[in-house]
């Protein structure tokens, strides 16, 4: 019985009871579609339930729990939610022959969230029943809110990245943790890592830091041939990111370049043409400066032949970095406006109810939003509360790496560091990738670094607090 009231058991059932109640009550919550769910749809075999739909009903304002049945790969999107979906989709069918509901997708994710959270609070509780206690509460009060929990209920990818960021850092503290770790702790931590840096296009470079980490395992005493299998998981990790971005899309690619020249770079340009000259474009494409991919009112259409010789194969993001690297200043002011829109985990334009519900056009649901809404509403919007964040949070962890008595402790420092740095390549990202085009739901995975940050942080003040109460008992 007393198992049942460990931290990590309370803090597991109090989650589950929250992700019923949120995602699978009679009132269905979701996220309504901006035209990417066509691209896991085209690829696992989904379709729109309702072929007669007008588009104002099916996109932006509504969400939908139904799903028509579809032939499988009609297209590709290569990405390790294929195989998320993928598996609820083929039992979808024991269930509701006649559509797929995309709860079944959002048990899944529960499931993943309720692992990570028990694997987090067990592993940082440190015999604290206090500490535990206090941990498990920030990870549902944070990572338990309705502006991350109604993704589970759609075809995004931002909950793969979400619970598998959260079981990687689970499961490679964890095996810091241990006097002896096992190979197959490793594995499962390599298994959350492939599925967290094939995720999105975007995450791809993030294999390459974890690369290095499990460099740094190998250095671990672990069980069996741990050495060689930490040694092959690094080289294996290096080798699927450059894979998978060189092997990206080209459509995507495509559409990237266009946004973060058009919609980044010579967005408000005080210079349009000696910007285009930088970059080495015609001056005829001044004309798009300030459009985005998918306008309709464009001067030049966007799959226009022309621009392949002029501009598609003129640029690239390497182009980019060299631009910004040269215009420091360009890069803080859309960084300033990154940062502007740097604070809202959900996007705010897309509805959550389904259009039966009888609810206004793109309505949000605020059931167990209060830290959702604290963000977006009271957290400063600034890139100086930012640079202040993240300096607050080095300046511990570096505090911490430096008192650490052995090299686990200083192997689960540089974890905790990797964290902060995905927070920064998270941020900077949707910049060179993709301009300002939808930059607050681009900023998605900095979003949750920025509260895992802010949860470790916590947790590292009670630890310390609870450490002291202990000392003056004694």
């Amino acid at each position: 019985m007393k198992k049942l009231f460990r931290p990590e058991n309370i803090t597991v059932l109090a989650g589950f009871a929250l992700a019923v109640f949120l995602l699978f009550s009679p009132t269905f919550i979701g996220v309504a579609d901006n035209g990417d769910f066509l691209r896991m749809m085209n690829t696992i075999g989904l379709n729109y339930y309702d072929a007669a739909e007008s588009y104002a009903d099916r996109f932006f304002g509504f969400s939908h729990s139904r799903f028509a049945y579809e032939n499988l790969f009609r297209g590709f999107y290569p990405s390790s939610q294929i195989f998320l979906v993928l598996l609820p989709r083929l039992v979808g069918g024991l269930f509701h022959g006649s559509y797929f509901d995309i709860r079944l997708l959002g048990a899944v994710y529960v499931v993943l969230l309720l692992a990570a959270t028990w694997l987090l609070v067990k592993t940082h509780a440190r015999g604290s029943y206090l500490t535990g206690l206090l941990l498990g509460g920030s990870l549902l009060f944070v990572f338990y809110d309705i502006g991350y929990l109604a993704y589970f209920n759609s075809l995004f990818g931002e909950p793969v990245s979400m619970v598998f960021m959260l079981l990687t850092f689970a499961l490679g503290l964890r095996l810091t943790g241990q006097e002896n770790p096992t190979v197959k702790g490793l594995t499962w931590f390599f298994i959350a890592v492939l599925f967290l840096t094939s995720s999105k296009i975007q995450n791809a470079p993030v294999g390459i830091a974890f690369a290095l980490i499990f460099l740094r395992f190998a250095a671990l005493k672990g069980q069996g041939n741990w050495r060689k299998v930490a040694l092959g998981f690094s080289a294996a990790m290096f080798l699927i990111s450059v894979i998978l971005y060189v092997t990206a899309p080209k459509d995507l690619k495509h559409i990237n370049l266009y946004q973060t020249v058009f919609y980044g770079i010579l967005n408000e340009s005080p210079d349009v043409r000696g910007d285009l000259q930088q970059l080495g474009l015609p001056e005829r494409l001044e004309v798009l400066a300030g459009t985005n991919y998918f306008q309709q009112d464009t001067a030049i259409k966007q799959n226009d032949p022309s621009l392949v010789p002029d501009f598609y194969d003129r640029v690239s993001h390497k182009d980019v970095l060299f631009f910004y690297m040269k215009n420091p200043g360009r890069l803080i002011n859309n960084m300033k406006y990154a940062a502007a829109n740097s604070m809202s985990i959900r996007p705010y334009y897309l509805g959550n109810y389904e259009k039966a519900e009888n609810k206004t056009k793109g309505a949000l649901s605020y059931t167990y939003s209060t830290w959702s809404q604290f963000k977006n509403k009271h957290i400063p919007h600034t890139l100086g509360f930012l640079s202040i964040f993240y300096v607050l949070y080095f300046a511990g962890a570096w505090f911490q790496y430096f008192r650490s008595r052995n090299i686990r402790e200083r192997v689960a420092g540089e974890l905790l560091m990797l964290l902060g740095l995905i927070g920064i390549f998270s941020f900077l990202i949707p910049i060179l990738g993709d301009g300002r085009a939808d930059i607050g739901k681009h900023l998605f995975m900095f979003n949750v670094c920025f509260d895992m940050m802010a949860v470790v942080m916590f947790g590292w003040v009670v630890h310390k607090l609870a450490a002291g109460i202990g000392k003056r008992r004694i």
